[in-house]
């Protein structure tokens, strides 16, 4: 059911992806057989999660390739596929190494597959920081839809879970498009992980009323000294836990870490269209000619982040010494497990 993103590999060439719209009502598998439709499942949320994102966009850089006549038509295709969600720094990653490796469908497979393994190692290096009991609270989704399969944040949640940890998750659910209530509460549900849903303004309250141990989130870009864009909300639950001297971690693959960017104040920062807040649940919940503000990411300060998990363990501050670091190190798959 968690499988997010796949490459179909009967009949023509087309991107195979969950849609996350329909879920939790229905499970509602489709097809991306152009590149409007490559671009229309990102920009519509269909799929999302910056590691899941990148694995779709990967795909969909070798789907362009079979669709191009020529060079210019397939530069341009991937120009939309790149500026489809620009936050994530994720797809443009992804994008770019599957064209520099001429659009190969077997490049796009390895990206996948790294993913896969980087999830794991994300979880096992995570699941290190979480109490052996108690509360923890996350926000958005991070769990396998998000990812390759397995999680980032909710996949160090679910690990430390299955090691024995005795915890209890307090989901945000993460409005307007209510992310955490609609996914992270099945996936948690599905990995047997006892959780309690909570409204986003719940969240400061949670943290002080309900034994609320550690805050784990996911990024969708990480900037060298530590600033995360992630989704809307995250600065405020960062603040909270640092005035309630609560750890607050972010998790992520080292593909998410733009080493260009020295600090979060240049990210772009997506705002999506008003009636996602004017028609929440699906009707008017606001006059519909209100003015609205819908930023889909915020920017947390690296002060406020005790720790950031990726794949090759756990970057402490200052961040300007520890990120930078992991730009060069080997990939995972080149690494034995006991040095990563």
């Amino acid at each position: 059911m968690f499988e997010p993103v796949w490459w179909e590999a009967d009949g023509e060439p087309a991107v195979g992806y969950l849609d996350q719209r329909a879920l939790p009502q229905e499970v509602v598998r489709a097809r991306a057989c152009t590149i409007d439709a490559v671009v229309a499942a990102i920009a519509t949320l269909a799929v999302r999660g910056a590691p899941a994102i990148g694995v779709f966009g990967a795909y969909g850089t070798a789907l362009a390739r079979t669709l191009a006549l020529d060079d210019a038509a397939f530069d341009a295709s991937l120009a939309r596929i790149r500026a489809a969600r620009p936050t994530a720094v994720n797809l443009a990653w992804a994008v770019d190494r599957v064209r520099e490796a001429g659009g190969s469908l077997a490049a796009a497979r390895a990206i996948h597959d790294e993913q896969r393994a980087v999830d794991r190692a994300i979880a096992q290096h995570g699941a290190e920081l979480l109490p052996s009991r108690g509360a923890v609270l996350t926000h958005c989704n991070t769990g396998p839809l998000a990812t390759a399969g397995y999680g980032t944040a909710l996949g160090v949640i679910v690990e430390a879970h299955a090691g024995g940890k005795r915890l209890h998750v307090y989901v945000d659910e993460t409005r307007p498009l209510l992310q955490g209530a609609r996914l992270t509460t099945v996936e948690l549900a599905q990995a047997g992980v006892p959780s309690t849903l909570i409204v986003d303004a719940a969240a400061a309250a949670t943290m002080q009323r309900k034994d609320v141990r550690a805050v784990i989130v996911g990024a969708d870009r990480i900037a060298c000294n530590g600033d995360t864009a992630n989704k809307i909300g995250t600065f405020g639950l960062a603040l909270a836990a640092a005035g309630l001297g609560i750890p607050f971690y972010v998790a992520a693959p080292r593909s998410t870490i733009d080493f260009a960017r020295r600090d979060g104040s240049t990210i772009a920062l997506e705002e999506r269209e008003p009636d996602e807040v004017r028609n929440a649940g699906g009707g008017l919940t606001a006059p519909a000619a209100v003015d609205v503000f819908n930023p889909a990411f915020d920017v947390t300060p690296g002060r406020l982040v005790t720790g950031i998990v990726t794949e090759y363990g756990v970057a402490r501050p200052p961040y300007e010494d520890s990120l930078p670091d992991l730009a060069t190190r080997p990939g995972l798959a080149m690494l034995t497990p006991a040095a990563r």
